[in-house]
């Protein structure tokens, strides 16, 4: 009970599910408290009503927001880079202000296959191993100049599964779905469900060990995919697994970029690179061997999760 955490970016979708899950009967018997770091507090106030606190984080700066995490008593962040357009300084900005005060335990979220990514081709992506180098950076600052670096863990997690169903997709006269992706004909992915890379972070972030994190997770790099590799085709077939007929259709980027352009709720510039990512090939592995281990519980399938959610469709 003497752990007490901070969720970063808490008003995104990340950010609210980890936070809900951590506030479940299950995970909240282990924890003292739990504070919830975001731009926009009030997307966060029914977080608030649910037990967490809201530390508002402004784009001033470090020294505001490493006061507010010393007072808190933090000592454990679930690091989540915010879909913003700045989300390489805001993310660094964070990480000064945990390194200010002293947070012993970091957790971060990063992306599969962003060590793959091209600069020039996808810069967004490429941030990604530039925050885990920082992340892992404190840890090489010296003896006792800081209790940040004490005790990490990176998760580099795979294409969310959710975000398969931010393109509006067509329908015809009959409802059969054409799933329209940019991904080519070729090259596969296994999309991971957010549900179950919240559930991993979950167990890592209340684990307990001499030295902070649990040593079964400290300084280890965890990569997350979904348990089906698939091309287009396959995908749609999964989803047809689900109860609705469903083809599959490559578009452009120009094309998935128009598709994109009135949905505000995304990292656009996120999904087109991952699209790329899966066109030149660097997808086409599963990684599923932490998830039981870790959670308990068997990685959902692709069929599963299309009988939860349903697709944004347009005649």
């Amino acid at each position: 009970m003497s752990r007490s955490i901070c969720i970063t970016a808490a008003d995104g979708q990340i950010g609210h599910l980890i936070t809900e899950l951590l506030l479940s009967n299950q995970f909240r018997p282990k924890f003292k408290d739990l504070f919830c770091v975001t731009l926009h507090p009030e997307k966060c106030q029914d977080l608030k009503e649910k037990g967490a606190k809201i530390i508002p984080h402004t784009v001033s700066g470090h020294a505001g927001l490493a006061q507010d995490l010393r007072a808190s008593g933090a000592d454990t962040i679930f690091m989540i880079p915010p879909a913003h357009a700045h989300k390489l300084r805001l993310a660094r900005d964070i990480l000064k202000a945990v390194t200010a005060a002293d947070i012993k335990n970091t957790v971060l979220l990063s992306v599969a296959g962003a060590d793959l990514a091209e600069e020039k081709t996808q810069p967004h992506l490429r941030q990604f191993t530039k925050l885990e180098t920082e992340v892992m950076g404190p840890r090489y600052t010296g003896p006792g100049s800081t209790k940040a670096g004490t005790s990490q863990c990176i998760i580099r997690a795979g294409f969310y599964a959710e975000n398969l169903l931010q393109l509006p997709h067509e329908t015809d006269v009959d409802n059969n779905i054409m799933l329209r992706l940019p991904i080519g004909n070729v090259n596969s992915f296994a999309p991971v469900a957010l549900g179950d890379v919240v559930k991993v972070a979950a167990n890592i972030l209340v684990s307990e060990g001499p030295r902070g994190l649990s040593d079964r997770f400290r300084n280890q790099l965890i990569t997350l995919t979904g348990p089906m590799m698939c091309n287009g085709v396959e995908l749609a077939a999964a989803a047809s697994q689900a109860g609705v007929n469903t083809e599959f259709a490559n578009i452009s980027d120009v094309e998935a970029t128009q598709l994109l352009e009135s949905n505000t709720d995304v990292d656009k510039q996120y999904l087109l690179e991952y699209y790329s990512l899966v066109r030149e090939g660097k997808t086409n592995y599963v990684s599923t061997l932490d998830f039981a281990p870790i959670t308990g519980e068997e990685p959902t399938n692709l069929p599963e999760f299309f009988k939860t959610y349903e697709f944004k469709t347009k005649k």
